[in-house]
């Protein structure tokens, strides 16, 4: 069985075959960790090494291979330690200085939820679940925060807990949130323009019937995270404040790797009409997070700076994690948080 040794240097992760059943054995983690992948043979066993990450997790599989020449990939039998992602359940391990958000903890009144249909005339139907406080009615004012990926945030992130938690806490007022639910996700979110259209469309229609204030805020991650912008930046926005979780804001110069993505083009002219603006016809207060060591950094360093030029209110996060829902649920707090209180005002 395999376990996962941390040192203050390294990673050591072992396997124990103890009757050589296995012809190889590789690690499966993300390409920002250095290093070899494949174990070596060991005393009872296999045996990897790896320079201790600048990370507090490290999420990864196994790849056995047997001397039948049978593959499989899973989780570390002996590990309990599990994450829910995107792409499957995996492995993690933490660093010792690792602390899970304490809002996960508390024991808040749920809010409700209510699933909503926009039918958009070029992208069909929208699925939005909307969120609302405890207590909220549909004639109580209240804020709108709108989540790109919002069911994936909810799932993978603990969104509605945290908002839970804030407002119990006193943190936050009590607001609304529309949890968008993407379909087509690269084709919407890729800085389509009917996709923007639909957002504010959805807006409009939650302002006619729901007592909503004059100060939406937007937010998403990876290609959520440029929509989020990119909604906020339009003419037609009425959004006062933006969180971009790991932005995908591609540059040819910055993320030539990304170039066979089949929206490569249009993110990056989008991306390009947003650096090319001299400066903000709308101050923005900008909220960033993105991981250290993650391909998108340089993207992202690169649009916080530009914001800023521009005269937007921005604050840039980097955190050290990559690029995945529990690296943006770290981070809720105290970005958004910080965020939320300074655009809808401070409690307690």
């Amino acid at each position: 069985m395999c376990a996962a040794v941390v040192s203050e240097s390294q990673l050591v992760f072992t396997l124990a075959d103890r009757s050589r059943s296995l012809a190889a054995v590789s690690l499966e983690c993300a390409q920002e960790i250095t290093g070899q992948r494949r174990f070596r043979r060991a005393v009872g066993g296999w045996q990897l090494s790896l320079a201790r990450p600048s990370l507090h997790r490290v999420e990864y599989k196994l790849l056995v291979t047997t001397r039948e020449g049978a593959s499989q990939v899973g989780c570390d039998p002996e590990n309990n330690e599990r994450v829910r992602t995107a792409f499957g359940e995996r492995s993690v391990v933490h660093m010792p200085h690792y602390r899970a958000p304490t809002w996960l903890h508390d024991r808040a009144e749920s809010g409700s939820l209510e699933r909503l249909t926009h039918t958009d005339r070029s992208l069909g139907d929208v699925p939005i679940t909307l969120w609302s406080a405890p207590g909220l009615t549909k004639d109580t004012t209240a804020p709108l925060l709108v989540v790109h990926d919002g069911p994936e945030y909810v799932d993978l992130a603990g969104l509605t807990t945290y908002a839970e938690a804030m407002v119990a806490r006193g943190t936050l007022p009590t607001f609304r949130m529309a949890l968008m639910q993407p379909v087509l996700r690269d084709e919407w979110y890729s800085a389509n323009p009917d996709y923007i259209a639909a957002t504010f469309d959805v807006l409009d229609r939650l302002a006619d019937a729901y007592s909503t204030s004059a100060d939406p805020v937007v937010m998403g991650a990876s290609l959520g995270g440029l929509s989020a912008l990119l909604v906020a930046l339009h003419d037609r926005s009425s959004f006062v404040g933006v969180l971009s979780q790991s932005g995908s804001f591609f540059q040819p110069r910055l993320d030539s790797q990304e170039s066979s993505y089949p929206f490569f083009s249009r993110v990056t002219s989008a991306v390009r009409a947003v650096v090319d603006s001299p400066s903000a016809p709308r101050r923005l207060v900008v909220a960033m997070t993105c991981g250290a060591m993650e391909e998108n950094f340089a993207n992202n360093d690169a649009m916080a700076a530009c914001l800023d030029r521009q005269g937007h209110q921005v604050t840039f996060r980097s955190v050290p994690d990559l690029h995945n829902y529990t690296a943006w649920r770290d981070s809720l707090d105290p970005t958004m948080t910080d965020l939320l209180r300074h655009v809808w005002g401070r409690r307690g």
